[in-house]
This record gives C-alpha cells, sequence and structure tokens, in this order.
C-alpha cells in the first residue's frame, strides 16, 4: 500500500460523506450488522492471529478482544435510534417563542490510530463508533501485529472503502496520515506519540481523542481480603502479560499484612501459570525482543519475591514481583507496561498520598479495602480517569462507564453511549417563531427594558 491509496481513498471519503449517504440511520445500522457477523464469523481467526502475534491465550481474546467488541456492537445497535434522535430542551422567556433542541450530527472524515496491545477491540470498537455516529473512518493499526492486521483487513474488506478504509504499515504512513486535515482523530498509545497527534491536530483544530497511560496505583490496606485481593490483582496485573494501560502499575501495601500478602501474590501466580508459567498456554508473551530486554532492566538488580525469569528470544518474561524503597527507584519513573510488579511498604495510611501524587495523573487507580471511609479517602485524594474499589481492570469492561484518562493520561471518553456522542458534535439548534417579535432586545434601551432584563434573565 502506497500514499497514492491513502489519497484516492480519502477523496473517495470525503465525496461520499458530502453525499449525505452516512446520515441515513438505516444505512449504519446494517453496516454494523454486517460487521457483527463478520467478526463471529471470523472469530477462530481471530484467535489464532492473536495467538501468532504474541501468544494470547484464546479466552483472553475472546473476553477482551472479539466478545468485548460484539458486546459493544449489540448495544449500540440496540440504542442507536434512541440515541440519535434530537433531544428537546428548555428554552429561555428570553427567546420567546421559540423551541430548542440538541441534534447529534457526524463529525465526518474520521481517522483511527490503534495500538498493538489489545489490537482487535481497540481498532473496532473505535471503528463501529464512529461508523454508528455517521462518519467515514480511516484506521491505521499497528505493524508490530501483522497477523491481527490481516485478519482486521480481512475483515473490513467487506465495505466499501469510502465507509471504511484500512491502512497497514509503518510510521511513515502514520506520519502521511497526520498532515491529512481530518475532521477526528482518535488515538490510542504511548503519551509520547499522543503529543505528536496532537501538535499535528492543532494545525488544523481537529478535535481529537487520546487514550494514553500511566503509572496506575493499587493500594492495599490492612483490613482488605487480602486472599481476594491477591487473586484480582494478580489477574489485573498479569493478563496480556501486563501490556494493559490500565493495568496496576504498582502496588502501595500496608507494612502490617505486606508479609502475609506477598506470599498470597505469589501463590496466586502459582495458581494461575503452575511452577513455570513459560509452559502455561494460559500466560502471554512481550510484543518484541526489545520489550522484553526492557522488563529485564526493571528486574535487574532489584530485590525479587516471584519470578525475575526472561527470555528476549522468545519474548518471555515471567510475572515478576520486585519490592523496592521507594519512588526514587528507576522502576517508577515510567510507565512499565509489562509483567513486573514493584511493591512499596507503607506505615500510615495518610502516607499514600504524597507517593502517588508525585506522579502526574494516572489513567487508573485501585485500592482494596473493608473500609468505606479509606476508600472515599483514596478515591478524593487521587486523581485518575479511572478508579476500581476491590477489583482490578473490571471498569473498563462496563459498557455504561465512560473509558479514558485525565491530564497526561488522556483526554476525551468513549464505551457504549460515551462512544457516540463521542464521534457525534453534539449541535445546539434554536428555531424561532417569525409571527412574534418581543421588541425588548432592540435599541433604544430604556429604563423599563433594563428592568425587564433583570427580571427574565435570573
Amino acid at each position: 500500500m502506497g500514499t497514492e491509496d491513502i489519497e484516492l481513498a480519502l477523496e473517495k471519503q470525503k465525496r461520499f460523506f458530502e453525499s449525505g449517504s452516512t446520515l441515513d440511520i438505516d444505512f449504519r445500522l446494517e453496516n454494523l450488522r454486517k460487521l457483527r457477523e463478520l467478526i463471529i464469523f471470523h472469530e477462530e481467526e481471530i484467535c489464532d492471529a492473536l495467538y501468532r502475534d504474541f501468544r494470547k491465550p484464546p479466552f483472553e481474546v475472546l473476553a477482551t478482544e472479539s466478545r468485548f467488541t460484539i458486546a459493544e456492537l449489540n448495544l449500540m445497535m440496540r440504542n442507536l435510534r434512541s440515541w440519535s434522535r434530537r433531544r428537546r430542551v428548555r428554552t429561555s422567556l428570553v427567546n420567546f417563542a421559540a423551541r430548542s433542541y440538541i441534534e447529534p450530527q457526524p463529525y465526518g472524515q474520521v481517522l483511527v490510530l490503534s495500538p498493538w496491545n489489545y489490537p482487535f477491540q481497540l481498532a473496532m470498537v473505535p471503528v463501529m463508533s464512529a461508523i454508528a455516529a455517521g462518519n467515514t473512518v480511516i484506521l491505521k493499526v499497528s505493524q508490530k501485529v501483522a497477523a491481527t492486521g490481516r485478519v482486521i483487513s480481512k475483515i473490513l474488506g467487506n465495505f466499501p472503502e469510502e465507509l471504511i478504509f484500512f491502512v497497514g504499515g509503518g510510521h511513515d504512513l502514520t506520519d502521511y496520515l497526520l498532515n491529512y486535515h481530518f475532521d477526528y482523530i482518535f488515538f490510542t498509545g504511548s503519551p509520547e506519540v499522543g503529543k505528536k497527534v496532537m501538535r499535528k491536530a492543532s494545525e488544523y483544530l481537529t478535535p481529537v481523542t487520546l487514550e494514553l497511560g500511566g503509572k496506575n496505583p493499587c493500594v492495599v490496606t490492612a483490613d482488605a481480603r487480602l486472599e481476594l485481593a491477591a487473586k484480582r490483582i494478580a489477574s489485573g496485573k498479569f493478563i496480556n502479560a501486563g501490556q494493559t494501560c490500565i493495568a496496576p502499575d504498582y502496588l502501595l501495601v500496608d507494612s502490617k499484612v505486606k508479609d502475609r500478602f506477598l506470599e498470597l501474590l505469589s501463590a496466586g501466580i502459582k495458581g494461575f501459570y503452575g511452577t513455570d508459567p513459560s509452559e502455561s498456554k494460559d500466560y502471554c508473551r512481550m510484543i518484541t525482543p526489545s520489550r522484553t530486554e526492557k522488563m529485564e532492566s526493571f528486574i535487574r538488580g532489584s530485590n525479587i519475591i516471584t519470578g525475575g525469569t526472561t527470555d528476549p528470544a522468545a519474548c518471555y518474561v515471567a510475572p515478576t514481583i520486585i519490592t523496592v524503597s521507594g519512588h526514587d527507584d528507576p522502576v517508577m519513573q515510567e510507565e512499565i507496561f509489562g509483567p513486573v510488579l514493584p511493591v512499596i511498604t507503607y506505615n500510615e495510611f495518610s502516607e499514600i498520598f504524597p507517593l502517588i501524587n508525585r506522579h502526574p495523573k494516572s489513567l487508573a487507580a485501585y485500592i482494596f479495602t473493608g473500609s468505606r471511609k479509606l476508600a472515599r479517602q483514596f478515591l478524593d485524594g487521587t486523581q485518575s480517569g479511572s478508579a476500581c474499589v476491590n477489583d482490578t481492570i473490571m471498569q473498563a469492561a462496563s459498557p455504561h462507564l465512560p473509558f479514558g484518562g485525565v491530564g497526561p493520561s488522556g483526554m476525551g471518553r468513549y464505551h457504549g453511549k460515551k462512544s457516540f456522542e463521542t464521534f457525534s458534535n453534539m449541535k445546539s439548534v434554536m428555531e424561532k417563531s417569525v409571527f412574534i417579535d418581543i421588541p425588548l432586545r432592540y435599541p433604544p434601551y430604556t429604563n423599563f427594558k433594563k428592568k425587564m432584563v433583570k427580571l427574565l434573565m435570573r
């Protein structure tokens, strides 16, 4: 694929959108149903592709990729007609006689830049949301997941390219696309690339959604149900081999239960993946040897509680727990994005807030506690895109909870109804009567008119 193909597709999409064809709700629903059928038909291929790319277990593919996308599609199709209707709102007295409403309107041409870590879900959910809102879409996927990219291309090849156009290839094509004047850009990836996307978007004042990352804290208090906490933390951290933007990035554990908790956490990992996780069919791999080597640098010289084994040639890093003395440790200076979990001990609950708030606002934050008071203090005292009490990552599985970051961890929200709204310009409309014209607004501005303004506008 070359730039000539992309340029032709962009021109086709521009003309197609301007024709008004995407405004028809039945047209949108027809394409959503078609997409759902194609995903179900190709589901086995999707599982095989993700296994080839980084040995993602079939269960994880179903739970976090294909069936996650299908669930979002089902919700979208059930509600699209109601979400697309104009919504009447009150009209103030100063605008008598008139009617006011909010009308969802598609932006136009949308660019979706998807990542490699959940390559099917994080590509298809924005794509289908943009289509549901009446846009055309260019999808650029990561070249790191070549097998998954081929399946996505095969699925989207069933749609006219004036509606959906798939782009593979490397960073050069991403750069080429970012020079085009899109009407909306949706990016999922690293904060560094997110900054680049935003800089390019600013040249055209293009609105963006940026789904980024950060260091997500996870607190375990002394009164937490430790065995349950250990299982849920291990599950949320080591699914997808830790390559999850909302995975716990580090633990803060009360000193009174630290030793017992680490025993339970190590036992939980063994229960999930056996004594040798490299032999487990349920444990994923790192995406590249270089990412494996990055994990090695975090582990090297640290106090290892469990794990620590790596094999760059096989892109393997064992689920690893390490203890660190504080936030000055090298592993605490950046998002880990892998199966290495540092543990820091605290003595008093109040100590956690300066430790957490030393880092930029995170994408997610977690606490395990039996105290509603401590949970509330944690939620009030930390800032994050999302949070969860007594579990990890599962907040992202609810289509009724908008997903997104805050500050350096991202901007914008999607999932469920919010996905439709993200890709829609919620246009405010007022229709005024031509049969009544109140002279209050017109000069000359008498004392009586000033009194009436004070009366009406309060």
